[in-house]
């Protein structure tokens, strides 16, 4: 059967506006189309692709588990599933891991989880949930009314309850809105969708602080922060604050779906047998692929090599930037890079995103104001160079066209 981006409108419910390429074939960071076109890839999956595109390590565990087992449900357990969460805890704070397939639902669990400790501790009054205008947490109904987004959850009717917002940065702000009654505060330890925020460690201690104090849980979101993503396994690493609950995905399979949550004994004893559940959470071909990724991306000298190539790009995006003027600056850490526009561009990051992508370079956006760059982890560095040529390339023509109007 042949198919082509037309099919798209054909079938789809129109709630995405992909790109008129279709992407079929991808290899390390090249991609390539039905025309066989080859692009390189900033994009990254929305930061999943952490090792690339068919990974030899990642090829090899998924094909070995898909002669072995695929699917079992929660009625048994499975090895994949048991060494997965065994490194996990032997290489972070927690103690406890619960598997899930995405980064939504793994954030669904951390806040109920969150609300049925605080019930069973403190009473039913301390349900309240402090998140953080423009964060992203998830599109359920609960996690998406808990991301500080309006227009991802407005037009759905009733929202949950007992969930508020502070602004991101701003302690003060926290702390007049926090009280007996906060049972969690969450938030991302940088903000990616919100527009590659990079917070003052002083506000995140400020935040642990704060929950310390009012006996609320501290959940980080670290699903787009997390996997060596910032040239530490986890974010919270590098910035020496402990949460109550972490969550994970995207990076975690590669590109296979699965999420995870992790925490403590003492709160994951809330969750008692029966109190949450996934049929697909745990399964054995996705856990057999998130060990293959974990064993590549926790050593150490990958996540060292991190840090250079984010200079790299800095290097490069900074002369290009001496030449255009088109950013005010270029945020995040790690390979999880936001090149904010400038006054003149403003509200203009699709253009930027279309005009590299003509150019077959394939990025994101993170807002209407910033371009984001979420490549693998091992992308060469004469990808990156290549890379960022093509995307300079579609600047000039976007430049030019501007100038002219």
């Amino acid at each position: 059967m042949q198919v082509t981006r037309n099919t798209f409108n054909d079938v789809m419910v129109p709630n995405y506006n992909p790109a008129a390429m279709v992407p079929v074939r991808g290899e390390g960071s090249r991609v390539w189309d039905q025309e066989n076109n080859e692009y390189i890839d900033f994009a990254g999956g929305i930061a999943v692709n952490v090792l690339g595109h068919c990974h030899p390590a990642l090829t090899k565990a998924l094909s070995e588990q898909g002669n072995k087992l695929w699917h079992l449900s929660n009625v048994f357990t499975n090895e994949p599933a048991l060494r997965l969460a065994s490194k996990l805890t032997n290489s972070t704070f927690a103690e406890k891991v619960y598997f899930a397939n995405s980064g939504a639902e793994a954030n669904e669990a951390a806040l109920k989880l969150a609300r049925r400790f605080s019930l069973e501790h403190f009473g039913e009054n301390k349900d309240q949930i402090i998140a953080f205008k423009q964060g992203f947490h998830g599109r359920t109904f609960f996690t998406v009314t808990v991301g500080g987004q309006p227009a991802y959850s407005d037009g759905f009717g009733p929202k949950p309850g007992s969930i508020i917002h502070s602004e991101y940065g701003n302690l003060d702000m926290l702390r007049e809105l926090m009280s007996e009654n906060t049972c969690a505060v969450m938030m991302e330890p940088m903000q990616g969708e919100g527009g590659i925020i990079v917070p003052d460690p002083a506000f995140v201690k400020g935040v642990r602080d704060l929950c310390d104090q009012h006996s609320a849980l501290l959940i980080f979101d670290e699903v787009q922060s997390g996997m060596g993503r910032t040239g530490k396994l986890f974010e919270y690493m590098n910035l020496n604050v402990t949460p109550d609950i972490l969550t994970s995905a995207k990076s975690l399979g590669g590109g296979f779906p699965i999420g995870a949550m992790l925490t403590t004994d003492k709160i994951a004893a809330s969750l008692k047998a029966g109190t949450h559940g996934s049929t697909y959470g745990g399964n054995p071909l996705a856990c057999a692929v998130a060990e293959a990724v974990f064993d590549v991306v926790s050593d150490e000298a990958l996540q060292a090599a991190v840090l250079k190539k984010e200079a790299l790009y800095r290097e490069h995006l900074a002369r290009i930037n001496e030449k255009y003027d088109v950013f005010t600056e270029i945020r995040g850490k790690g390979l999880l890079l936001g090149c904010a526009l400038n006054e003149k561009y403003q509200g203009r990051a699709r253009d930027f995103m279309v005009a590299a992508n003509e150019e077959n370079m394939m990025c994101l956006i993170a807002g209407t104001n910033v371009v984001r760059f979420a490549p693998s982890l091992v992308i060469p560095d004469e990808d990156i160079v290549e890379g960022l040529a093509r995307f300079e390339k579609g600047i000039a023509k976007l430049v030019a066209a501007t100038d002219s109007e």
